[in-house]
């Protein structure tokens, strides 16, 4: 909510939002001296030592009094905007060193936008706060505290002179609501007018908006390929290390059973030889599954192909690629693809399932539709709301039809080009 949709509200008057509107206004007039005394020494400073080239030096670091006050100002303006301003700031990747970062900051325009609403707030922003919400604040105390001042001594409101602690309580009930219902919604307005002005000069601009976006979906695919890597390390070390000595250790198992005489240390070589066999078949089921070989090798038909052929139940596969994708979105089809066969074997008494996929322009669609019970659901412990994270985080989506008795259907749209 805003100081504007607050104004317009029929409980304004009885909300928090007239005291947000004083906090507003009265902590502009510290905070607008500060920022004006702070430029005005700069800019003096820089002026007088301009002759011996250091006032010359300093001239850089004002885009970063900027920063500073934008920060500040962004913070204060949460009193009026309940979602606040968001920083028009660029992401920095952590690895540059501070004088990087300095020079990068220096150089954004939101950074000088900053450094003129500080000017603004310096010279216009404050003096109007100060006389309004001051005035304001001052005749509303004075309305209130009227039967005391009157009883003390004798005051004049306006026309009237009230000398007594019974005339001072009369006007107090008379013209006290009335003025606090009226100044509140003038101090409404003003703060609210502020704080616009806060947002349109220290907000993120349309581009600034659309290059964050930009900055975040690259973040989640650095994110994505990270993860990909260590699936395939993963894979490697399972498949290149653990895998080969349990084949080692399966065949000197062997070797001893076909060497030893019947008895009980025979049978307990044949229970052993058996069991590392099928820790064998584990691993590789894991290790299939952590990164499949086949997907890297062939691509994403041949993969989904040898999955449908390891599942339980009849599945149908009409895939129309003409051309490999790159490797996570390869990586998370294909694993949408495992998950609803896996879920439809498992879960929803499917007998038979179809796979299809096709290009749809730059688009990858992949449906996968089964004859179970249906009540398939995101979140449901179903596997499915990391692969829709997954997807998220390539530009697609995963969608879910899956009504009570069936049939589910699943569609995944992703594009075909990373950063679409």
């Amino acid at each position: 909510m805003t100081g504007w949709q607050a104004l317009a509200s029929p409980r304004f008057l009885v909300s928090s939002w007239p005291w947000r509107a004083y906090v507003y206004l009265f902590t502009s007039v510290p905070v607008g001296l500060v920022t004006i005394c702070l430029l005005v020494g700069a800019a003096a400073t820089s002026a007088i030592l301009s002759p011996i080239v250091i006032g010359i030096l300093l001239l850089p670091l004002f885009p970063m009094f900027g920063v500073l006050i934008g920060w500040a100002e962004r913070w204060r303006a949460g009193v009026m905007l309940v979602d606040g301003v968001k920083s028009p700031h660029a992401a920095m990747p952590a690895s540059l060193a501070l004088r990087e970062k300095l020079k990068f900051r220096r150089r954004e325009q939101a950074s000088m936008r900053a450094l003129g609403y500080g000017f603004v707030l310096g010279v216009l922003v404050w003096p109007f706060s100060l006389a309004f919400a001051g005035l304001s604040a001052t005749i509303l105390g004075m309305t209130i505290m009227a039967p005391v001042i009157a009883d003390s001594d004798e005051m004049g409101m306006g026309p009237w002179i009230l000398d007594s602690a019974g005339e001072g309580l009369l006007f107090t009930i008379t013209f006290g609501p009335l003025f606090y219902v009226v100044s509140s919604y003038l101090l409404g307005v003003l703060a609210a007018a502020e704080a616009s002005l806060a947002r349109a000069m220290l907000g993120p601009r349309q581009d600034e908006l659309q290059r964050n976006v930009a900055e975040l979906r690259r973040s989640r695919l650095d994110l994505v390929d990270a993860f990909e890597t260590e699936r395939a390390r993963i894979e490697r070390h399972l498949h290149d290390g653990v895998q080969q000595r349990l084949v080692g250790l399966t065949m000197t198992l062997g070797l001893a059973e076909l060497d030893l005489p019947e008895g009980e240390g025979r049978r307990l070589v044949v229970k052993a030889h058996s069991e590392a066999e099928a820790a064998l078949a584990d691993l590789r089921e894991a290790v299939r599954g952590i990164h499949p070989r086949v997907l890297v090798d062939l691509g994403l038909e041949a993969a989904i192909r040898e999955v449908a052929d390891r599942s339980p139940m009849p599945v149908e596969v009409s895939m129309a690629l003409d051309a490999r994708l790159p490797p996570p979105i390869e990586a998370a089809a294909y694993f949408v693809v495992s998950e609803a066969l896996s879920n439809a074997a498992k879960h929803a008494q499917a007998t038979m399932c179809q796979v299809s996929g096709w290009l749809a322009g730059e688009q990858l669609i992949i449906t996968i539709t089964d004859d179970g019970i249906g009540g398939a659901t995101v979140g449901a412990g179903t596997g499915l709301t990391g692969l829709v994270t997954r997807l998220d985080a390539l530009g697609g989506t995963l969608v879910v039809d899956s009504p009570p008795g069936g049939p589910t259907r699943l569609r995944m749209e992703c594009p075909c080009r990373l950063g679409d």
